[in-house]
């Protein structure tokens, strides 16, 4: 295979990113578009006029089904996921899929035995799986050198209420949830990547601030092997933010922003210097590499079915006041 023929699902704003990555690797062909809208179609055919004779369908299924593709980009509201996800693993195409994965447990375990049926390539569309700080964060914690983790804390912030008023990301039938499944799906699943650990038992606090979706939440956990942790999600906030902190029996890890600072054990604050820190890339770029088996997938689908776990054992411990076991 010279190039991987990929054709997108869904043109919207999240897929331009995707698409001008896309269009950057030499080994990447977008063969085909797919958008209900006509008016999405024609702003991505109008910001990359190159596209302009790509063939563009109105359904997903007819794109499978006729336009010759060895991959597919799925860039469309969160609930149609799985519908996608399944279709295209049953067509015999290999998946890049934005995040959530999917809105539920159990469709998260379909799409990994799926994945397995088939033999197909999946990635999901966590960039800070594939972001240098992060990488060197989970590789010092798996390689022993700060012990074992003992706390977590992430706060997000932004403003995603007003940000979000009126569009589909509301709309349960749609999202599946609020900013928790949405842009906080990205910080339960970094900080599960980062520190291996696998969360037991949640006890959560949700806000919906009056909108049909989840807005402030506040998570207490424990971890399996007794860490602990709390995750803040603020999603009336006037600005962005996100605070990320891991404390482990020999060190600190801070990140702020993307910026990594690390404290040793005798509290002394340093930087890692640049040819510490690990290479980075893109899930685009390492999907057209996997696919052509230059490197393993760094952000499987494995991750989705971890948080999808976390995130609806939160929603049922807010709904029904009590600690749920994950």
């Amino acid at each position: 295979m010279e190039k991987v023929r990929v054709g997108i699902i869904g043109t919207g704003g999240m897929a331009q990113g995707h698409i001008a990555r896309l269009l950057k690797n030499p080994r990447a062909e977008i063969a085909a578009l797919c958008d209900i809208r006509d008016e999405a179609l024609a702003r991505t055919v109008e910001r990359y006029p190159e596209l302009k004779d790509v063939p563009q369908f109105p359904d997903h299924r007819e794109m499978l089904a006729s336009a010759g593709l060895d991959a597919i980009h799925i860039d469309t509201p969160h609930t149609v996921h799985y519908e996608q996800i399944m279709n295209g693993l049953e067509r015999g195409v290999h998946v890049l899929c934005e995040k959530p994965m999917v809105c539920t447990v159990q469709h998260a375990k379909d799409v990994l035995r799926k994945i397995e049926e088939t033999g197909k390539v999946f990635v999901l569309s966590y960039q800070r799986h594939y972001q240098p700080e992060f990488l060197y964060i989970r590789d010092t914690i798996a390689a022993g050198k700060v012990g074992e983790v003992q706390f977590v804390q992430g706060l997000q912030c932004q403003n995603w209420l007003k940000g979000t008023r009126g569009a589909w990301r509301q709309d349960p039938a749609l999202s599946g949830g609020g900013q928790l499944n949405d842009s906080g799906s990205h910080l339960l699943a970094v900080l599960l990547f980062t520190t291996g650990l696998g969360v037991d038992r949640v006890a959560a606090f949700i806000d919906n601030l009056g909108v049909p979706v989840d807005i402030n939440s506040a998570l207490t956990l424990e971890f399996v092997g007794g860490a602990q942790g709390n995750i803040s999600v603020v999603g009336n906030a006037p600005t962005w933010h996100e605070d990320i902190t891991i404390w482990a029996e020999k060190g600190i890890f801070f990140m702020r922003n993307g910026k990594l600072e690390v404290a040793d054990e005798n509290g002394k604050r340093s930087t890692p210097a640049a040819e510490e820190m690990p290479e980075g890339s893109t899930p685009d770029d390492n999907f057209i590499a996997a696919i052509l088996g230059e490197e393993p997938v760094g952000s499987p689908a494995i991750w989705g079915l971890r948080v999808i776990e976390l995130t609806e054992a939160a929603w049922t411990s807010a709904a029904e006041n009590r600690i749920v076991k994950v």
